[in-house]
């Protein structure tokens, strides 16, 4: 049996091996990290992400925002590439303002934007990001 990773409860050594690597990292450890602001307010958690089927690159983290104990909550889809992971903070940094959030495209846990073919256009004009699907 192998030893507990310190400061990961219930991890061992071998399951780091598995879901993290220099370069590679398990979609459960990025689930729930946080995000933030450049002035490092935290404005919401990774909720998931979308990967293109085609491609295989992860296209959007979906974050969710606001709301209590998931009552109101809404998920924000931004351009994976607008996110950059900072060691310092141990979460996503976007340089995205919190106005700039709130009026964004977001959909809540009962609905489905992805079945509409424009919205992923729709999310990277708001952000500024080009569309390249």
């Amino acid at each position: 049996m192998t030893n507990p990773t310190p400061g990961l409860p219930g991890h061992t050594a071998q399951d780091t091996e598995i879901d993290e690597s220099q370069r590679l990292i398990s979609s459960s450890k990025v689930e729930g990290t946080a995000v933030y602001s450049p002035e490092s307010e935290k404005i919401g958690n990774v909720h998931n992400f979308m990967v293109d089927k085609i491609t295989g690159k992860v296209s959007y983290a979906v974050m969710s925002f606001g709301g209590f104990l998931g009552i109101g909550e809404r998920y924000h889809p931004l351009p994976w590439d607008s996110l950059k992971y900072d060691t310092g903070v141990g979460g996503y940094v976007v340089s995205i303002s919190r106005a700039q959030l709130e009026g964004a495209p977001t959909y809540a846990r009962d609905e489905d934007p992805w079945t509409d073919p424009d919205y992923g256009r729709r999310i990277h004009g708001h952000y500024g990001f080009p569309y390249g699907l």
